[in-house]
């Protein structure tokens, strides 16, 4: 177990993807930032896999972009099909920015090039070291862990995830609710002669599949089913591609590399500030898997974030009102944008489905449609100069 300093400027619970993003910004500016996690180690599965072009613009400043690239997949274009037939293409070539696709690579690859960069920075991560308690007294936060040693910082973030510890001390409620059904989540090896550089999302009466190419010859598989097992296996997933995926040319699944079954929230927490405590990441907001949009939103928040805690803390001036009133409504739209895909997703009833196949055929012959959604899924839609220009 590494020892924990009795004082920092900083302590950010929790060593995902955004815990690491804000440890390394803050390290890269001289800010004194301990970042604790409470497993042994970090974790080896893909779990979140998409990248998308606003995330790696604002990975640039810590310089992560091009590396996440180099590892990565691209993928130029995202589809939506009723087995065989494709309702809706949406292209990411256009896009206004240096990154015009999304980039396919697996969570753990994000974590390694991020602890990467964090190291370069002079950081590292504190493990294992579980939150027992947090006490903010005005003049800065004690932090207490599960073993009785203490920390002492002026401010603490809480990266830590759905089931925040730091939230529950800062005592922000966090409200949503839970879809109705589960989700299996699998990376597979399969004959797959649709080719590696499209998205696909599947419809059929059985329920949705997405079906999205991964580095190495993998692919991921998520899919909705009322009753998933609780590791699918091989059979589980060819018949999860049998009934909802082409069917002219079918996959077949040769390997189950790794599976879960998960439920699915979207919820907001109230405020993203408790007085010195603050949120981010899964700790302020959860939502659909849908358009890949999760890590990608917690990522942006970790680097604004870190903007206004080394003003703050250099400057001497207060500025960390500003980063719940630029990223709360962000989390906002995204919650709301992946509710409507889930629910327009997962239409049970065949003459809804009818009307949601025609309309979407419709849409597809008019380009504005397909910018807004490339926008939307890519992120860039919510940047705040780029809405302000357009």
């Amino acid at each position: 177990m590494d020892r924990l300093p009795p004082s920092a400027e900083v302590l950010i619970v929790g060593a995902g993807p955004v815990g690491l993003a804000l440890a390394t910004k803050l390290a890269a500016a001289g800010i004194d930032a301990v970042l604790v996690d409470q497993a042994a180690e970090g974790a080896n599965t893909s779990r979140a896999a998409v990248v998308h072009a606003r995330t790696l613009e604002v990975l640039r400043e810590i310089d992560a972009a091009d590396e996440l690239v180099r590892r990565g997949l691209i993928v130029t274009r995202f589809t939506v099909r009723d087995r065989d037939r494709v309702l809706l293409t949406v292209g990411f070539g256009e896009l206004p920015t240096d990154f015009p696709f999304t980039l396919l690579v697996p969570q753990n690859v994000t974590e390694e090039v991020l602890l990467g960069r964090l190291h370069a920075a002079g950081g590292r991560v504190l493990r294992p070291h579980q939150l027992a308690a947090l006490t903010d007294d005005g003049e800065g936060v004690t932090a207490v862990m599960a073993d009785g040693q203490e920390i002492r910082a002026a401010y603490a973030v809480g990266a830590d995830g759905m089931h925040s510890t730091v939230r529950e001390r800062a005592g922000i409620p966090f409200t949503g609710d839970t879809y109705a059904q589960s989700f299996v989540l699998a990376d597979v090896r399969m004959d797959w002669p649709h080719g590696d550089d499209e998205i696909q999302l599947c419809f059929a009466p059985e329920g949705v599949a997405v079906v999205a190419p991964l580095p190495g010859g993998r692919h991921r598989i998520v899919a909705t089913q009322d009753d998933a097992p609780a590791r699918p296996g091989m059979a589980d997933v060819q018949r999860l591609l049998d009934t909802r995926g082409p069917q002219a040319r079918p996959a077949k699944v040769t390997e189950v590399v790794w599976s879960s079954r998960f439920r699915v929230h979207h919820r907001l927490a109230e405020h993203y500030r408790a007085g010195r405590l603050l949120l981010a990441g899964d700790a302020a907001h959860v939502h659909s898997p849908a358009g890949g949009q999760g890590m990608n939103t917690g990522i942006q928040d970790a680097l604004v974030l870190g903007d206004r805690l080394v003003t703050t803390l250099r400057e001497g001036r207060d500025v960390l009102d500003e980063y719940e009133s630029l990223r709360r409504p962000v989390a906002e739209q995204v919650v709301a944008f992946t509710h409507r895909m889930t629910k327009i997703a997962t239409v049970g009833n065949s003459p809804l489905r009818t009307v949601r196949n025609t309309a979407l055929r419709a849409l597809d012959w008019l380009p504005a449609v397909h910018r807004t959604l490339a926008m939307n899924l890519s992120e860039l839609a919510l940047d705040p100069e780029r809405s302000q220009a357009g």
